[in-house]
């Protein structure tokens, strides 16, 4: 196991490349496969001591990209976010937006976009402090969502989201210009090791994938039942599998996943007969704010990455009243 692991650390190291070009995170556009090395900072703000958390936690997000906080969120409040999270998956006018995103097979939705700007409570959630402090001190900055969904995986059919990284789609075909943005998964359900929780490869966050492939017009319209480009090729995951392990993300209802935006993450389908259901924020630094998309093509839609629409989360009063919110 030693010797496969080290050929694997040296399959990696062989990859990584110097791009010359003005921009350092180069992909896709006819290039071939192969890594990056991070350019940016992980934890932007420098006293730890001023964190939300304590200090291992901060420096277990720094070593992986990765954190699981148990119970931030109480049975009540939990229960609340549920029946918000029915209401829509029911609605029939949600289902028409174009916010909705249908499973290509079945039609069932898949996801809720700019789920945000569709719920009153929804846009509380995202402002609340045991997600934005978290944030604001990791990115070291002002911060606004640049994109937020309901994902729904059903029983049964619920369909794989493969393996990406977050950061390579943001900046190719958003325009996000640097490392400097994170996301945070609010489980609504039981995360079971059979019903597809997230899977991620810990430490991945200091590798740079770059992709194959070139991207079409309208990409998004695929992409977001499917996606095929912005993955890596077989031989770059095997490595970065070897080198860092899966870490499977289960837990309990009113969970949080905390992830780096370049970790390299994805799910399995879901057989099981029972549901997973997650909220999912993305926390980009104001000073980080999108430009052209680098691949040459029109932004994709205000719903899926917020460019003008933006409102930077002002932190909230944390002596107000019990019962002045409803989380």
């Amino acid at each position: 196991m030693q010797a496969r692991t080290q050929d694997c650390l040296s399959a990696i190291s062989d990859d990584y490349v110097a791009d010359p070009t003005a921009d350092p995170y180069a992909s896709r556009a006819g290039r071939s496969a192969g890594i990056v090395a991070r350019q940016d900072p992980v934890i932007y703000s420098e006293n730890w001591r001023k964190a939300p958390l304590d200090v291992r936690h901060i420096q277990q997000y720094h070593d992986t990209g990765v954190l699981i906080l148990e119970d931030v969120f109480s049975p009540a409040e939990v229960e609340m976010l549920q029946r918000e999270s029915a209401r829509l998956r029911d609605s029939d006018a949600i289902r028409s937006r174009p916010e909705s995103i249908t499973e290509a097979d079945s039609g069932a939705i898949r996801s809720v976009f700019k789920i945000h700007s569709l719920s009153p409570l929804y846009a509380e959630l995202v402002a609340d402090p045991r997600l934005a402090d978290l944030a604001r001190f990791i990115l070291d900055d002002d911060i606004y969502i640049h994109q937020s969904r309901l994902n729904y995986k059903p029983g049964f059919r619920g369909r794989e989201f493969y393996w990406h990284s977050d950061f390579e789609t943001w900046h190719v075909e958003d325009g996000m210009p640097r490392m400097r943005a994170l996301s945070m998964s609010i489980a609504l359900t039981e995360n079971l090791p059979s019903n597809g929780p997230l899977m991620l490869l810990p430490g991945s966050h200091r590798d740079y994938v770059v992709c194959t492939g070139v991207t079409p017009a309208d990409h998004f319209e695929r992409s977001l039942k499917k996606q095929e480009l912005g993955v890596p090729d077989d031989r770059h995951l095997s490595a970065m599998v070897n080198r860092y392990g899966i870490k499977t993300a289960i837990g309990k209802p009113g969970s949080v996943i905390v992830f780096d935006c370049n970790v390299m993450h994805g799910s399995n389908s879901n057989i099981s007969p029972f549901p997973r259901s997650n909220l999912f924020f993305v926390y980009n630094a104001a000073s980080n704010r999108l430009r052209a998309p680098y691949c040459a093509r029109p932004p994709r839609p205000e719903y899926i990455a917020s460019r003008r629409d933006i409102t930077v989360l002002k932190p909230r009063d944390k002596t107000a009243e019990p019962g002045s919110s409803r989380l």
